[in-house]
């Protein structure tokens, strides 16, 4: 049987995992007992024929995986918050939006997310380059400046999530995530036995995006100079998309293709994968390979 290319993400509890036309996401509940929720994937992007235009598909791909990723999210969160834990925000929604509510929370989540990236990955990195400016006469070292602050904002964001439990155990899944994926693309039955001894690092992880995202706008941001700061701002925001496109086409390579040059590219985020996933258990495991196979069953 030809193997299918599949990817996915940890959830609360659980591992989402995604082939061409199914996505399936399972959760182990607090009994024991894992859930599995599994769907054929609907994808304007590929009605519209949209993932076939290079380095434009991107920015889409990257909008359509967010909004799947919360969706899957928010179904593992189900089972372990009670409906007395519900916030007084999200009442309101229910009671305003009624059974549109969960569109707008996924709407509100993702332009918090666009916000609080902005704030961090471009406002925080090109204010604290512009002190520099007065000491660096060079506009590509000021962009170089400027890149690798935003690089030790991601790894510091990353050490600093990871001290929570409930976190750490999120990138245990990370870790199951990419063990079965390995192991499934080697050829080997899955089994926890086969899986267990796989890496937990892989090249087409959402962490190697990241990296190779900050890499590239290092250098095409260093195309534009070194502006004012609200032109700095305003030109970065704008190139969100290309940055975006690129760094997806390079991914996309680093997946397809396995020699000297992808090895080097993909190293420092393999490495930062170090940080973003941990040794997950046998239970885990299985969840991972339960959700797996609910993508690659031909059925």
């Amino acid at each position: 049987m030809k193997k299918q290319a599949v990817g996915g993400q940890a959830v609360i509890e659980g591992v989402m995992m995604q082939s061409k036309n199914k996505r399936a996401v399972a959760v182990r509940k607090s009994d024991g007992e894992i859930v599995v929720r599994k769907n054929k994937i609907k994808s304007w992007i590929n009605e519209k024929n949209i993932d076939k235009i290079p380095f434009v598909r991107g920015s889409f791909v990257l909008i359509e995986t967010m909004i799947e990723g919360i969706k899957s999210l928010n179904f593992s969160s189900e089972f372990f918050l009670d409906e007395t834990e519900e916030d007084a925000f999200d009442r309101f929604i229910s009671k305003i939006f009624k059974d549109k509510a969960n569109d707008v929370m996924i709407a509100i989540s993702m332009i918090f997310a666009f916000l609080l990236s902005v704030g961090l990955f471009i406002l925080l990195p090109t204010a604290v380059g512009g002190v520099f400016s007065k000491l660096i006469d060079n506009d590509f070292l000021l962009n170089l400046v400027e890149g690798i602050i935003r690089i030790a904002i991601l790894f510091a964001y990353i050490v600093l999530i990871s001290k929570s439990k409930d976190i750490e155990r999120v990138f245990q899944y990370h870790g199951a995530e990419h063990k079965s994926i390995h192991c499934y693309e080697s050829g080997q039955e899955l089994t926890v036995e086969n899986t267990r001894k796989f890496t937990r690092l892989h090249p087409r992880c959402g962490t190697n995006f990241l990296f190779i995202v900050m890499f590239t706008s290092i250098i095409l941001f260093s195309f534009f100079g070194w502006p004012n700061p609200i032109l700095r701002v305003v030109m970065r925001i704008i190139c969100i998309p290309i940055v975006a496109g690129i760094s997806y086409e390079i991914i996309r390579f680093l997946g397809k293709y396995n020699n000297k040059l992808t090895k080097i590219v993909a190293y420092p985020g393999m490495m930062l994968q170090n940080f973003t996933t941990k040794e997950p258990d046998d239970k885990q495991i299985e969840v991972a390979i339960a959700a797996l196979k609910a993508v690659i069953d031909e059925k």
